[in-house]
């Protein structure tokens, strides 16, 4: 069987600067992984914290966790290593996972937004609502549906014709299609299908929730308006990382030929970065419940 590598081109100076790019992207790594895990812990362990919000909270960390190992394992054996290459089947499977992964996040917190507008919407109802086989079950649709609507168009190119045999990014993502010789336009039109079922629709699902929410708050009296702004600010910064993030990708892809390199290798690093290390901090100190265990933890 021949075995096709594809070489990734996004590298700067990667000879001159393997070292450092290694030590600082390990020590991130790391950090991600501790940041959410102490978080995910809590949760855990704490039956306070034992509610539908924390257990969503929970699960996105827990995403961030696996979706930055489908990447950073990978990306620091490439520093270290004299060519940065691929197995053209490997890099397929990290596109499916990163994407996968990724529109996961957006299910979660349309999960999120649903309790929290049942939550203030009708409080009193919430309990037999947000039961534990209902959490459940959107914890496990949030991870199958993209996977399943993902995994069609990485087999449908699995068996396509290459072309060009260098990514110029520094992991595998969407740009994986300008290797092919031909690109599906069926493939296509279903990419874009899968994006608005997985990405844009929970995105407006997410701000409708949230316009609904505030609506209720503004009427409300000083403690409905306090609970909401506490508990509802987080996810809404949160959203706001995922959809630049979101944008970013698109964005990158389209513009390939254009882009710098040096740019791209800096925003992509930062793209692998920023989130995953800012939703440790903005759960861990936004959400008041969470951020009072933390203290209990640390002091």
């Amino acid at each position: 069987m021949n075995l096709t590598y594809i070489t990734f081109g996004g590298h700067v100076e990667v000879e001159k600067y393997r070292y450092l790019y290694f030590v600082i992207m390990f020590m991130v790594y790391i950090l991600i992984i501790c940041s959410n895990s102490t978080i995910v812990w809590l949760i855990v362990v704490q039956k306070s914290l034992h509610e539908p919000m924390y257990i969503f909270i929970a699960a996105l960390l827990v995403n961030s966790v696996v979706l930055s190992t489908v990447i950073y394992p990978k990306l620091l054996i490439d520093f270290l290593s004299e060519k940065q290459i691929i197995l053209y089947q490997a890099c397929l499977f990290q596109v499916f996972l990163f994407y996968a992964l990724s529109c996961s996040e957006f299910l979660l917190l349309s999960a999120m937004a649903y309790d929290r507008y049942v939550s203030i919407y009708k409080p009193l109802q919430y309990p037999s609502i947000m039961r534990r086989t209902r959490v459940n079950i959107f914890l496990l649709l949030c991870w199958f549906l993209p996977a399943i609507q993902v995994a069609v168009p990485i087999a449908g190119n699995a068996n396509t014709p290459l072309c060009n045999f260098t990514l110029k990014g520094i992991f595998c993502n969407n740009s994986v299609n300008h290797l092919h010789c031909v690109n599906s336009r069926e493939l296509s039109i279903y990419g874009m299908v899968v994006l608005f079922n997985v990405a844009l629709s929970p995105m407006f699902f997410i701000l409708f929730t949230y316009i609904k929410i505030i609506i209720v708050a503004y009427q409300s009296c000083g403690n409905v308006r306090k609970k909401a702004a506490q508990t509802c600010l987080p996810h809404v910064l949160v959203l706001m990382n995922y959809s630049c993030l979101l944008t970013y990708d698109m964005v990158i892809v389209r513009l390939e030929s254009e882009f710098p390199k040096t740019a791209r290798f800096i925003m992509t690093l930062q793209f692998v970065t920023y989130n995953p290390l800012c939703n440790p901090i903005i759960y861990g100190l936004k959400m008041k419940e969470i951020s009072k265990h933390l203290k209990i933890l640390f002091s």
